[in-house]
């Protein structure tokens, strides 16, 4: 099942450090079938407040984003980022094809 790297960035210090990463990112994407489906565009806020952007980064499944995180390639440019911005990343698994929101009551005991 797809899986997804989504990180919320609140802010960047956009100096030399970020500029590595950026040119060092897609690289490490490769070998674990990654592609990049958001990344530097304003979102439109409807609901609350969204300071900063949202990354989002696919894989063909979970083990392959997991492997990517953990891939001595990404930790090794990952300080840049870490050490460059303030935010948030997960990997997360997405739903398999027809799912609908109603298929959730069943993993929280139907209701």
């Amino acid at each position: 099942m797809t899986a997804y790297a989504a990180a919320h960035l609140r802010s960047v210090d956009f100096g030399p450090e970020i500029v590595r990463y950026l040119q060092g990112i897609d690289a490490t994407l490769a070998e674990f079938g990654g592609r990049f489906l958001v990344h530097g565009t304003d979102p439109e806020v409807r609901e609350g407040s969204w300071p900063g952007h949202l990354i989002l980064i696919e894989f063909p499944d979970i083990e392959r984003a997991r492997a990517w995180y953990e891939s001595p390639g990404y930790q090794a440019i990952l300080p840049l980022r870490t050490e460059n911005s303030d935010g948030s990343a997960i990997l997360v698994e997405g739903v398999a094809p027809g799912y609908r929101a109603t298929d959730y009551l069943a993993k929280v005991g139907g209701h």
